[in-house]
């Protein structure tokens, strides 16, 4: 046994909401509260001083993907280019830097730096000519390549837009380098995928662990499984060096044909059977159900500023015989569902699976709800879907493109997370990395004061809507673990759970929330094990 005495220790757990000490036996805390009482409990276990650090839950990000998350860490990182020619600049440093590489990887750029002009291919073919670049956008939704990355990708003027997606345009009818939604996340993501090798993605899947453990994280839920990087999890797995707890949702995509949907699901159930009692789990499917509000592909009630108003990438017809299919199965659907017409298509499918299936406890969840109707909140509560949410999608210094898109009173109610909390509904944290940094001490100061974590001198967004920390904690920890089943394994500090912790060297509740910028983590415990250390 080890005996963690002399610290603040927040367990996020209702009935002891605060200790000095914690026990840890094997893989599970055996005790939870005073020094005094920890030492009657242990009286020969080995003592470790925490010297009055603050001691909270190992966090778990409710929404992730693991393996792109750790490509997007070696990639070239564009979200703070000031203009296009600075973009073309660093393309020009990072294809030096990689003369050797035959495709160039980068993401996170936004709009807002190109000053109005759309992202086209000829923009990049002045920077790199010679060799396909593939930039994702910072929401991931869109994909800017130049002519050397169409010409492999096979897109020509004849080459039809995917279910769920399109190839941009010009007068003429040439592909402008731009791509959107299944244009993006099917077309090229599956291309560049099929030329990553196993060693390429255990590589990727390594550094995401290490950088979440370094970060405090000790449970991820992936977003969007797919068999090759559910084998790197189980290859990583089975060489013991998973370090933190798994879940996963099965990516089902459009195919305009219900049979091969279904078949998607199926696949699923076999894998989620398949892998039960391991320590990779998969809880459920993951669809799409509309894009993002910045590309202007979200589905809403009422256009957008340019007047544009896409349908979903699944409408109704075609999502319901899945989400039911799936229910039916036990397994949790997570759907993606940003815009309000999203929630409203995505509530609706839950309710009729309800209704064909009967009541059970399902725990179903709406991924990023960045804009919803009060309604829909209140559908939400009432059908126990989990509202699953990051705080750094509003961090100020992104939502420029954001608030220029809608352009109407939908900013003024932007990631509401009151409102979902204070109609009964559950409500959980994560990151979307690598959409956004995923460290989440700072995605704890976002939501707990709306301000930028980018650029704290920005104004907050919206700060009306901002949470006491410790409810943002709660719903980082806790409420997380909830999402994904696993309330009764971490999530809180109490007994009986697993010792999954983290140490920081800052107190946020007695220096306040701007310290969460600064603080660090001293050490990270995780099934008892310390998988991360300062010292």
């Amino acid at each position: 046994m080890i005996h963690y005495r002399n610290g603040r220790v927040v367990t996020v757990d209702p009935e002891n909401p605060h200790a000095q000490s914690l026990v840890v036996d094997g893989p599970r805390l055996a005790y939870v509260g005073s020094d005094d009482g920890a030492a009657a409990f242990a009286p020969d276990a080995e003592v470790l001083d925490l010297d009055g650090a603050l001691v909270l839950p190992g966090f778990v990000d409710a929404h992730t993907h693991l393996v792109e998350m750790g490509t997007a860490l070696s990639s070239l990182d564009l979200l703070d280019v000031r203009d296009a020619a600075d973009l073309q600049d660093r393309l020009r440093t990072f294809a030096a830097e990689r003369g050797d590489a035959e495709r160039l990887i980068g993401g996170r750029w936004l709009l807002g730096p190109l000053a109005g002009r759309a992202p086209d291919r000829h923009l990049l073919d002045a920077a790199v000519p010679d060799r396909p670049v593939y930039l994702h956008s910072n929401d991931m939704h869109s994909m800017w390549v130049n002519t050397a990355a169409l010409a492999e990708l096979g897109v020509d003027a004849e080459t039809p837009d995917p279910v769920g997606g399109t190839i941009v345009r010009d007068d003429a009818g040439a592909a402008t380098g731009l791509l959107l939604e299944m244009a993006a996340l099917g077309l090229a993501s599956d291309f560049l995928a099929a030329r990553v090798t196993d060693g390429d993605r255990d590589a990727a899947l390594r550094t995401a662990i290490d950088a979440y453990l370094r970060t405090g994280v000790t449970g991820a839920v992936d977003m969007a499984m797919r068999a090759e990087d559910l084998a790197a999890l189980e290859r990583t797995a089975a060489a013991g060096t998973l370090g933190m707890r798994i879940a996963a949702h099965w990516l089902i995509v459009p195919t305009g044909d219900t049979e091969q949907d279904l078949a998607q699901v199926r696949e699923a159930v076999a894998q989620a059977e398949r892998l039960q009692g391991g320590p990779i789990r998969i809880a459920g499917i993951k669809i799409m159900v509309d894009g993002v509000i910045d590309s202007c592909t979200a589905a809403m009630r009422a256009p957008f500023a340019d007047g544009t108003r896409p349908g979903a990438i699944w409408p109704l017809a075609e999502l319901e015989p899945v989400v039911r299919a799936a229910d039916a199965a036990g397994l949790q659907v997570a759907m993606h569902a940003i815009g309000d017409a999203a929630s409203d298509i995505a509530l609706t499918a839950v309710e009729r699976a309800i209704a064909a299936n009967g009541p059970r406890d399902r725990r179903h969840r709406l991924e990023h709800l960045e804009v919803v109707g009060e309604d829909s909140i209140a559908r939400l509560a009432a059908l126990g879907v989990v509202a699953s949410m990051q705080p750094v999608h509003a961090d100020p210094a992104i939502q420029e493109t954001w608030r220029a898109s809608l352009g109407d009173h939908r900013c003024e109610r932007g990631y509401p997370w009151p409102e979902i909390t204070a109609a009964g509904a559950r409500l959980a944290f994560g990151s979307d990395a690598p959409t956004a940094p995923h460290p989440p001490l700072p995605n704890l100061f976002i939501a707990s004061t709306r301000h930028s974590a980018i650029d704290p001198s920005l104004p907050p967004n919206l700060p009306h809507y901002a949470l006491p920390l410790a409810q943002a904690l709660a719903h980082a920890t806790g409420d997380s673990a909830y999402a994904c089943r696993w309330e009764d394994e971490t999530g809180v500090l109490a007994a009986g759970l697993a010792a999954d912790f983290v140490v920081l060297d800052t107190d946020p509740f007695t220096e306040g929330p701007d310290s969460l910028l600064t603080a660090q983590v001293r050490r990270t415990v995780a099934g008892g094990v310390t998988r991360w250390s300062a010292e």
